[in-house]
């Protein structure tokens, strides 16, 4: 059975995953998302990037690298899209994930 409810947009399932997160953490991320934050958000990606790709070394994880590629996609096209797909993922494959209800089709 199809949905008759519009897609959801990118940004409405990433508001929805950050409603699943610690509020202290998701105060954190909401702030950074801010366009006037860029000059913090862009930084923080890329070192949240390497932190994900140096996950060998104790307190860093894989855990760091789509939290990266989620603060550069508010600025970067290539990352946009990347989010996009995995949102519409997670969307299909574990909409519990957004607090969705799962689909039993």
């Amino acid at each position: 059975m199809t949905s008759s409810l519009p897609p959801r947009t990118d940004d409405e399932l990433m508001e929805l995953l950050i409603r699943r997160l610690p509020e202290k953490l998701q105060t954190v991320l909401n702030w950074l998302r801010e366009p006037s934050h860029k000059w913090v958000r862009i930084p923080a990606g890329v070192l949240f990037m390497l932190g994900g790709v140096l996950s060998i070394l104790p307190v860093l994880g894989l855990w760091m690298l789509p939290v990266g590629v989620m603060l550069l996609s508010q600025d970067i096209a290539l990352f946009r899209r990347l989010q996009g797909r995995v949102l519409r993922w997670i969307e299909r494959k574990h909409p519990d994930w957004l607090g969705l209800p799962a689909d039993n089709t």
